[in-house]
């Protein structure tokens, strides 16, 4: 969305931002129906410090870049105790999407790319839960694995505790990513079967690897052409070799046992070139996954749930949710 120009973005104070359920329940007014939906709950992802943490004193920062328009824009950084907010549907279906906002690993976007797509999802029977992950660039030690860690740390949690605690089917758990988020999401599915932090407790025995994945305008590639750089910058530090940015190429990973994948971006993107979608795509098929792939002429980059109805990319939700109940990962309720 775009920013008033004569109005700066607004700097929470951080005690409102240590926890997202607060940040959520305070946009939970904002959206239509969202009262019908029960309060969300918030799981920390790491029982004591995160993998590579000892000595980082971070204070959680959350900026509002939507002051003035409206509507809430909220971008999170300085992330020290990576989260979990669930939201539960009124009416739970079974399935569950973990959602990962964007935000070129510099930032969360955590309303456009993670509470708002929470919400729509909840109200059609899926528990979503939006991860709050740690940016690479914030002083963790092997700093390209933080957000993965998170992601998979988060997948296996939402696996272990879903079934008794939120009635989840554990072959029913997907992965919803947004551009950077979509480059984590991207990660989770290729690279799930890595071992990338020593295990914490019995959460960690269940299974990393998403149901399916949906990659919204994702990052992909960290490799020139199609990088976008300014994310590459900040997972891999500056001046990365060739041979790290090879390891970060998602779709350089794809194997048979990658998950059905659902694919969105816009063809006008001015930010994260389109090809990175496409190349996805080619490397999903060269190795004969399910895939599902729309390209529209006419989007731009994040977009989230707020495109114009006159666009035809304003429907992605729609046609996400009707992939994934032909596929079987939702149900009617």
């Amino acid at each position: 969305m775009t920013q008033e120009p004569d109005t700066p973005p607004r700097k929470i104070d951080r005690r409102s931002a240590l926890g997202l359920s607060a940040l959520a329940l305070a946009a939970l007014p904002l959206r239509a129906g969202a009262d019908t939906l029960p309060a969300p709950e918030t799981i920390p992802l790491w029982p004591s410090v995160p993998p590579g943490g000892g000595g980082i004193a971070l204070s959680p920062e959350t900026i509002d870049a939507g002051a003035g328009s409206g509507a809430p824009d909220r971008h999170l950084s300085s992330i020290a105790r990576p989260e979990l907010t669930v939201f539960r549907p009124a009416n739970p279906d079974g399935s569950a999407i973990l959602i990962a906002p964007g935000g070129g690993y510099s930032l969360e976007a955590i309303d456009l790319e993670g509470v708002e797509p929470a919400l729509h999802f909840a109200r059609s029977g899926s528990t979503t839960s939006v991860l709050t992950y740690r940016l690479p660039h914030e002083g963790w030690k092997n700093a390209p694995s933080v957000p993965l860690q998170d992601g998979a740390r988060a997948m296996r949690l939402i696996r272990a505790l879903g079934p008794g605690r939120f009635g989840i089917a554990p072959n029913r758990v997907g992965i919803l990513g947004f551009s950077a988020g979509g480059h984590l999401a991207a990660l989770l599915a290729t690279k799930f079967a890595n071992p990338i932090y020593p295990q914490v407790d019995d959460s960690d025995n269940t299974d990393a690897r998403p149901s399916f994945a949906a990659l919204l305008y994702p990052v992909i590639t960290m490799r020139p052409p199609f990088a976008h750089e300014a994310t590459c910058e900040k997972l891999l530090g500056p001046n990365a070799p060739p041979g790290l940015r090879a390891v970060w190429s998602a779709e350089s990973f794809v194997k048979a046992d990658t998950p059905p994948c659902f694919l969105c971006a816009a063809a006008d993107d001015p930010n994260v070139s389109v090809d990175n979608t496409l190349m996805m795509f080619a490397s999903l098929r060269r190795a004969k996954v399910t895939a599902e792939m729309h390209i529209f002429e006419k989007g731009g980059h994040g977009f989230g749930l707020r495109a114009p109805d006159a666009l035809p990319i304003s429907a992605w939700p729609d046609l996400f949710r009707r992939w994934g109940l032909d596929r079987g990962y939702f149900r009617q309720t």
